[in-house]
């Protein structure tokens, strides 16, 4: 299979370019596509056999629950049964935008998408060409992050063409995403706002809309073992190609913390890659060669880190570095995201500095 890259620059003007695209998703066929947080590989949300392609060209576990994307209100009450007055709340302040509804489903919607589950999550991006391209599909569009299933997110369209190329006809180019991290996910069917995925809309941001009693976070995301009810919750994200180990702690003391770890694996024999801040990695010159260094941002640019740090990740693909050290983040805000899935991508392998 070809695939082709089209870029959207013009979402009046490239009507045609997003009415194929809604053409191939309306058939069962799979188009990448950019959101504000990650691209997503899109099928027919309600064909159970085109969401199959989907957990093909990934190499997705079939039993990983996927997020339907809806272009407008009207899509959220075609495929969700129960709309609760706390969903109500979330949608009327951070839709569209970047963040998930868990709520409970339709039967429109096929079984082989909901992990056998009778919720299902629900997304209205804010990006333009997101939106425009699920009104041309006239569908709600299933999508996990357009990967290899396991390795880091894709935040542009080159990142997409190196995994999905030749599994898929279509990429949309949107240009970078602007947060960088996957959307919040937010259980919506009980009594609280249970937080599945922290992401760009924060604890403290549901927690000044619902109140703090009224706002949790999931057992999972502590290490407790439960059923998943949203992606990501189960199987290793967001990994690098070569092992990586988080470094956690005061910032002052990062750098001395990383130098010490180098020289370790060093002597060792290991080749090195690090995956910092841009404090850290002036302090590392000279101990580590700057081809094997990945500039994430500065320490309090939580903003900056989240929209980098999977492109920062995949930098290393090309790399010889056999191992890598990351530096971990503070985890209120947005460094809860960050932290997440920083912990994901090193399967939890952590230093404390």
């Amino acid at each position: 299979m070809q695939t082709e890259i089209v870029k959207i620059e013009r979402i009046k003007e490239q009507k045609e370019d997003l009415q194929r695209a809604g053409e191939i998703l309306r058939q069962g066929g799979l188009v990448a596509f950019p959101t504000e947080t990650v691209y997503g590989l899109g099928a027919n949300g309600l064909d159970g056999d085109a969401c199959a392609k989907i957990y093909d060209a990934k190499g997705r576990p079939s039993d990983n629950p996927l997020i339907l994307h809806v272009a407008n209100r009207s899509m959220v009450d075609q495929i969700a049964a129960v709309i609760p007055p706390m969903a109500e709340k979330l949608m009327a302040a951070f839709c569209p935008g970047p963040i998930t509804l868990i709520l409970k489903r339709r039967s429109i919607v096929p079984d082989r998408i909901t992990g056998g589950l009778d919720t299902v999550g629900i997304r209205m991006p804010e990006n333009d060409v997101a939106r425009a391209m699920i009104k041309e599909a006239g569908v709600p569009v299933a999508a996990p992050s357009a990967n290899i299933s396991g390795r880091p997110s894709p935040t542009t369209a080159e990142s997409v063409a190196r995994d999905m190329d030749g599994r898929i006809p279509l990429i949309l180019d949107g240009g970078a995403c602007r947060f960088g991290v996957e959307s919040t996910i937010v259980d919506c069917t009980g009594g609280k706002a249970v937080i599945l995925r922290p992401g760009a809309v924060t604890r403290e941001m549901l927690a000044e809309l619902l109140g703090e009693e009224n706002v949790t976070l999931d057992p999972a995301l502590v290490g407790e073992k439960v059923v998943p009810k949203a992606p990501g919750m189960k199987y290793t994200h967001y990994a690098p190609k070569a092992p990586m180990t988080l470094i956690e702690g005061m910032p002052t003391r990062m750098a001395r913390a990383f130098q010490r770890e180098i020289e370790r694996l060093q002597a060792q024999g290991h080749t090195v890659g690090v995956v910092a801040s841009h404090e850290v990695l002036q302090d590392l010159k000279g101990v580590v060669a700057e081809d094997l260094m990945a500039d994430y941002g500065h320490q309090q640019d939580l903003p900056a880190i989240a929209a980098n740090i999977y492109e920062a990740l995949r930098s290393f693909d090309d790399k010889p570095a056999d191992v890598l050290l990351g530096e971990g983040t503070a985890s209120d805000g947005l460094g809860l995201a960050i932290m997440n899935r920083l912990h994901k991508a090193s399967g939890f392998r952590t230093i404390k500095a």
